[in-house]
């Protein structure tokens, strides 16, 4: 039987958002239908004896008397911005293939740039994903996120001339051809590191074939997963093995991570990359997914909340 849930409408553009979540009961009711797809129960006992208190929003349970509303419970639950905000927010950071910055969400949305930036960190902060382990062919590789030469000034200009990787932030990735893709901010291109990485995404028997390019702390990686490695030798000038053997793959996801950074973000700290992997990921992995709008508002409904301060700390 087809739950309620599972009748929403697939694909959505910017002037069916308007159409269908224009109204704060719009968007209430959608919120409603996706957390009780089965029909409302108690969120304490569970009774599907319900009563409605249309003018406060709310349910009773005839069972246990308890009174609750769609949103108790919730990252929704008692916002002080209106649910299709929300809504528009999650619409734009999805559908923008590079991002969509704090600034922007701030003019687009009419709100303040602080409101914006907790907003996106909110969402981002849901649509992180547990690890998984790849089958087939896996691409791994690292890469290097921060600032040029040429933009640096002062003390920082001198450090960076005695360490090319000051200021520099270490993300790792792996690929599964023609699937995911997983993204983690690291410390260090270190043999221990690399190797724990690559050991979080394969796994025997379901990983055939890992490559990666000819950097030194690969080099004993096939001793260490026990899966067949392949390397091609950039250091070399090489770049493609019998048409087989690369990592342009995952080397094509890093150029459109850091195209997102430069064209819509511009910066991000060391402090929240991960969230800003964890929003490309997401994006990347469900790039066909036509479920993307409503999967991730039912992550919002299951979210733990994050409060202002957390994120701002040092």
């Amino acid at each position: 039987m087809q739950n309620k849930s599972e009748k929403v409408q697939q694909e959505i553009n910017l002037i069916e958002l308007f159409e269908q979540f224009g109204s704060e009961d719009k968007c209430r009711l959608y919120l409603e239908t996706l957390r009780f797809p089965n029909g409302i129960i108690c969120t304490r006992c569970q009774s599907d004896k319900i009563s409605r208190i249309k003018k406060r929003n709310q349910f009773a349970c005839d069972a246990c008397k308890y009174q609750f509303s769609a949103l108790a419970g919730t990252i929704f639950h008692d916002t002080h911005l209106p649910l299709f905000k929300w809504f528009a927010a999650v619409y734009l950071m999805l559908e923008s293939k590079k991002g969509i910055s704090a600034n922007q969400l701030s003019r687009t949305l009419k709100m303040s740039y602080k409101t914006a930036w907790f907003l996106s960190h909110r969402i981002r902060e849901s649509l992180k994903t547990e690890s998984e382990t790849f089958g087939g062919t896996v691409e791994i590789d690292e890469t290097y996120i921060g600032g040029k030469l040429a933009n640096k000034h002062g003390e920082a200009l001198e450090h960076a001339r005695n360490k090319p990787l000051y200021g520099k932030i270490i993300a790792a990735g792996a690929l599964e051809r023609g699937g995911k893709v997983q993204l983690k901010r690291i410390a260090g291109p270190t043999k221990e590191i690399l190797t724990n990485f690559a050991k979080s995404v394969t796994q025997k028997f379901k990983t055939e074939r890992v490559f990666t390019d000819d950097l030194p702390s690969y080099k004993f990686l096939e001793d260490e997963i026990r899966i067949d490695h392949e390397t091609v030798c950039h250091s070399e000038g090489q770049y493609v093995r019998h048409n087989v053997i690369h990592t342009n793959g995952i080397e094509n996801v890093f150029s459109l991570l850091k195209r997102s950074i430069i064209g819509s973000f511009h910066h991000v700290s060391e402090k929240h990359l991960d969230k800003y992997l964890d929003e490309f990921e997401f994006r990347f992995n469900n790039r066909e997914n036509p479920y993307l709008f409503r999967d991730c508002i039912l992550r919002l409904l299951n979210a733990e909340n994050i409060e202002y301060k957390d994120l701002v700390k040092k």
